[in-house]
């Protein structure tokens, strides 16, 4: 296919670092089939609270141990719906786009999902859309990906990278050290990393915290303003 691919763990309304990423490629993996980590990113993040510090929203979900990721369930989407949306009501009458992003929240809920890869796929989706931003993105579980034995972390994307004829692949900013440059070299594909600058915004009355989940960037921020930078920073890319 020859395409830059991009690959990620479907995170809860994740950091603009996600997105960024979604910008950057032309074909993208929900990465679903590995085992699922508890207190990470999957099924909560974090906005401001009204205190002037930041609070946890979340999704409790029911996984049994060595589960992977695919398989976690939702264990009340609608509760979770109604606790977030409480947590996030400090924002009315400070944040500019209130409204708008709740309605983000209200789309990605309004969707009956039984697992929180539903969930969090739906979240990305409906963030793209409000943005202007294609999303097209695949579940790894979905494609059944026919791979040889992966023996570092670091492999799994090389293998999806080589089965799906990638001509480049792209990974976030972090996780450099996972790599072996020279696997990639051999395989004739290009390996990238996205280099973002910061993105700062005020956020009124409120303490300003980096890297939140992408509902406080849409509180503080038009859409335009974001896309905008999205695009920006997909040049960020050695």
């Amino acid at each position: 296919m020859n395409e830059t691919l991009g690959i990620m763990q479907p995170y809860f309304f994740p950091y603009i670092g996600y997105f960024q990423l979604i910008a950057a490629v032309q074909r993208g993996l929900v990465f679903d089939i590995v085992k699922y980590k508890r207190k990470s990113w999957m099924n909560r993040n974090r906005v401001l609270d009204s205190k002037g510090d930041w609070q946890y929203i979340s999704v409790p979900v029911c996984v049994s141990e060595g589960a992977l990721i695919k398989d976690a369930t939702i264990i009340d989407l609608a509760c979770a719906h109604r606790r977030i949306t409480n947590q996030l009501e400090h924002y009315r009458g400070k944040a500019p786009y209130f409204r708008e992003t709740l309605h983000v929240v209200e789309q990605t809920f309004g969707t009956p999902a039984t697992h929180l890869c539903e969930l969090n796929t739906r979240a990305l989706q409906v963030v793209c859309e409000y943005l202007g931003m294609s999303f097209n993105w695949e579940s790894c579980a979905a494609m059944n990906l026919d791979l040889p034995p992966i023996e570092h972390a670091g492999q799994w994307a090389l293998e999806i990278s080589t089965v799906l004829e990638a001509r480049q692949y792209v990974n976030a900013t972090g996780g450099r050290e996972i790599f072996t440059p020279g696997d990639w070299q051999e395989r004739g594909i290009e390996l990238r990393f996205l280099e973002p600058s910061s993105f700062s915004y005020s956020t009124g009355p409120m303490k300003f915290v980096e890297n939140l989940s992408i509902i406080d960037v849409l509180m503080w921020n038009a859409p335009e303003t974001v896309l905008a930078y999205l695009h920006n920073e997909t040049r960020a890319v050695i």
